[in-house]
């Protein structure tokens, strides 16, 4: 027996200097981090990973990797620096969501809709390799970084690819358990944005009742919240009562609330808070902070807004999923429909008024996304149509202010850095997609576009594609309506325009780049004019009518219209006339005039002049007879029930 020992002692000797033996493609790594570092492909890993893991085994040695992070060094090898941690820690995981998924990052590879039976089944096994390694070690890397919020925010990315069968096939119970505990001392050390999100998307993953876990990972997710709401209102309950005493709350206690309420913010994407009932307090808080009766830091309502926005969402989805039967499913709805209308009455308020960016910008986006949610498709669940939420033209006018106040304004950023500037034309881009978006759905009437058409060459670079996009979208929706809004936005910057308190080379310059903009729509609507007959006939019906209107001048009775330079504008899309419409164009506008040609050809009637001639050119009616008269008749009251008639038309 005693003669057995020393072959034990050598098992267990060869078996841990096996254990310690690095992977021959330590040093490969190794290399791969320095160049990744030095190269400054930061933000790129993605790329760097797609074009090395079909040509080489070190991207997919997963055990290689967790090495290097958590295994001491051997002798005469240097560990790892925080920054290279950093570094592997990105690669490793780029490695893992490409081997998970197969999909190459954007703008990399051939776009297939489906995979071969071949990449699906090398998937499979991919993803099966990794989990198996990663379900037994990712409780330790965690728990060496679960301090630097770089590293964790990137970790905690990994189990979201598991395939989570495996922890009950493999009798990983233990693993899933330390996992587990590790996440409430995250939540609650962190309160950066990235690390919360990633905490809130990876427990979402897991909580999901397909899964033998599930029961686990949904007590798991309990207790999280619960501390969250726990803290939230012990926080505000302190600060109410100090405020109430007229005492100035330090640091601590400011940051008491704004903690809890960031994390209650973040996590209530991907969760619900609906069994703690905190809806109402935070919407109380709300309202104090606007009414000024609640000193708080601005986070704090922005934060706010977002908890009670996805509040409601969680709310209809619980209607949607567990519809209650009777009153019961009534009461659920009715209550969901008070307090839809009580958000959207606050954030119109916060949007059309507030001293606030920061609440104005997060209200306005709140809205356009709440409409989005509670719009006409409810309708086609008897349950839900209550709840859905059709905005009045005082909202609609709020959010088009706001987006000519903050997106359509010239960039003051000259104190900004590249970065930020980037950063600050995203937020911008983000703030009108959201609005095209509700014009595009339907949810809000074409003519509700026209600011954003009107400043299409202006903003071209920087918005250029979605205003594009929103032109084709409406004219799908009806060519009609797209060419009325058109001409609503062509008359308005005529309007603007002639309004310049300026000199007269700027009143022409604005002249000139507005004929660039009717160019430009003219351009849109292609080649085909039998299928764009009937819009481009209203478009310049639409543009006549505000050409003379008034046909009178009110500052100078004997002068031509104060609008019939509009009708150069409208001149741009004559070819896209046919023949025979040009004919009828030009009797609607004979009509509206009441005379033909003017005997004085001074400037002021040039537009109109030009427009005549485009319309009559190939009609062969020879040249225009000239009325004998140089001035306007009186319009009589048939005339004016016409124009009425016409103008309450544009309600489109």
């Amino acid at each position: 027996m005693n003669d057995s020992f020393p072959l034990m002692r050598t098992l267990l000797s060869s078996q841990a200097d096996e254990v310690k033996k690095r992977s021959p493609h330590t040093p490969l790594l190794r290399d791969l981090v320095c160049f990744f570092i030095e190269s400054e492909l930061h933000e790129h890993g993605a790329y760097l990973v797609d074009s090395l893991i079909e040509s080489h085994p070190m991207m997919k040695d997963w055990e290689c990797m967790t090495d290097l992070l958590v295994e001491e060094p051997e002798e005469g090898e240097e560990p790892l620096d925080s920054k290279q941690e950093v570094s592997l820690i990105e690669i490793m995981v780029c490695c893992v969501r490409q081997a998970a998924t197969g999909e190459p990052p954007v703008g990399r590879g051939v776009v297939r809709k489906v995979m071969s039976n071949k990449e699906q089944k090398q998937i499979l096994e991919d993803r099966c390799k990794l989990t198996e390694h990663f379900i037994a070690t990712i409780p330790a890397l965690v728990s060496k970084y679960r301090n630097d919020p770089l590293k964790i925010a990137n970790l905690l990315i990994i189990p979201q690819y598991f395939d989570l069968e495996m922890y009950t096939k493999l009798r990983q119970e233990k693993s899933l358990d330390a996992f587990l505990k590790l996440l409430p001392d995250i939540v609650e050390k962190h309160n950066r944005p990235e690390v919360l999100e990633t905490c809130a998307k990876t427990l979402e993953t897991f909580c999901n009742d397909e899964y033998a876990i599930y029961s686990k990972c949904n007590i798991a997710r309990t207790a999280i919240l619960d501390k969250i709401v726990v803290y939230l209102k012990e926080g505000l309950d302190a600060y109410i009562s100090l405020v109430e005493g007229a005492e100035e709350p330090n640091e601590d206690e400011i940051y008491a609330v704004d903690s809890p309420l960031l994390k209650a913010s973040i996590l209530s994407t991907s969760h619900s808070f609906g069994h703690w009932d905190v809806w109402n307090q935070i919407f109380d808080l709300i309202k104090k902070i606007e009414e000024n009766t609640l000193p708080l830091p601005e986070t704090c309502m922005v934060y706010s807004i977002r908890f009670c926005y996805y509040g409601l969402l969680w709310d209809l989805e619980n209607i949607e999923e567990n519809p209650e039967r009777g009153s019961a499913r009534q009461e659920q709805v009715e209550n969901l429909r008070a307090r839809l209308h009580l958000y959207m009455g606050m954030m119109y308020k916060i949007v059309s008024s507030s001293q606030v960016v920061s609440y104005r910008e997060e209200a306005y986006l709140s809205i356009c996304d709440t409409l989005v949610i509670f719009s006409k498709q409810l309708i086609s669940n008897p349950i839900l149509a209550p709840l859905v939420y059709e905005a009045e033209p005082v909202l609609i006018g709020a959010l088009n202010h706001f987006i000519n106040h903050f997106v359509f304004m010239d960039p003051d950023d000259e104190r900004l850095d590249d970065h930020a500037r980037i950063e600050e034309l995203h937020k911008r881009r983000n703030f009108l997609s959201s609005f095209c978006k509700l014009i595009v759905y339907n949810m809000f009437p074409s003519k509700s576009a026209s600011d954003v058409f009107k400043n299409y060459l202006k903003f071209y670079d920087q918005y250029g594609d979605i205003v594009k996009m929103t032109l084709s979208k409406t004219r799908e929706n009806n060519k009609v309506n797209s060419a009325r809004t058109m001409v609503l936005s062509l008359s308005t910057a005529f309007t603007e325009a002639k309004a310049l308190e300026g000199t007269r080379k700027q009143q022409n310059e604005a002249m000139t780049a507005l004929k660039e903009l009717a160019k430009r729509f003219a351009l849109s609507f292609g080649l085909d004019a039998v299928k764009n007959r009937e819009a481009v006939t209203a478009l310049h019906r639409e543009g006549i009518l505000f050409a003379v209107t008034p046909l009178e001048n009110p500052d100078d009775p004997t002068g031509t219209p104060p609008n019939i330079g509009f009708l150069e504008i409208v001149a741009e899309f004559t070819n896209k006339l046919l023949k025979q419409d040009k004919k009828i164009v030009l009797q609607y506008l004979d009509k509206r005039l009441g005379f033909g040609v003017p005997s004085s050809r001074n400037d002021e009637w040039q537009s109109l002049i030009v427009y005549r001639n485009g319309l009559i050119h190939g009609e062969g009616d020879g040249a225009p007879v000239p009325s004998k008269r140089a001035y306007h008749r009186k319009k009589n009251e048939t005339d004016d029930e016409e124009d009425q008639d016409d103008y309450e038309d544009l309600d489109y």
